[in-house]
């Protein structure tokens, strides 16, 4: 058991290290791409709305929610995308973007990813 740990471990720390590192440096974004609510569905039907606000340089604050999930983060944006909590937001054209949630079973304990598209109410 203690080896497949090992292994696992391993993976996984190469996996992120290699995931995360990068050459890019973080530069001032236009604010009105990101700046405003958002709003989608998860292919399960569950809603979720995205307020990103103070949108100053790479920084913003962002306000995430979902049935029975609220969740404010200041964030860093970097080669169109930032990162809250689970979720992973990447702006895939004017007024769209995707929303990559990791979720976790309670019941079962295993984890699946949930993808959605969201775009920029006006």
């Amino acid at each position: 058991m203690a080896d497949i740990m090992s292994i696992l471990s391993t993976a996984y720390k190469s996996n992120v290290l290699s995931s995360t590192s990068g050459s890019s440096k973080y530069v001032s974004v236009d604010s009105s791409l990101y700046q405003g609510s958002w709003t989608g569905s998860y292919p399960d039907g569950k809603k979720f709305s995205l307020n990103v606000s103070q949108v100053s340089g790479f920084r913003a604050q962002v306000h995430y929610q979902s049935e029975g999930t609220s969740q404010y983060q200041q964030v860093l944006i970097k080669d169109g995308s930032f990162r809250f909590g689970n979720t992973k937001f990447t702006l895939t054209d004017v007024g769209k973007a995707q929303v990559k949630n990791v979720v976790t079973d309670p019941a079962t304990g295993s984890t699946y990813l949930d993808t959605a598209q969201a775009t920029l109410d006006t």
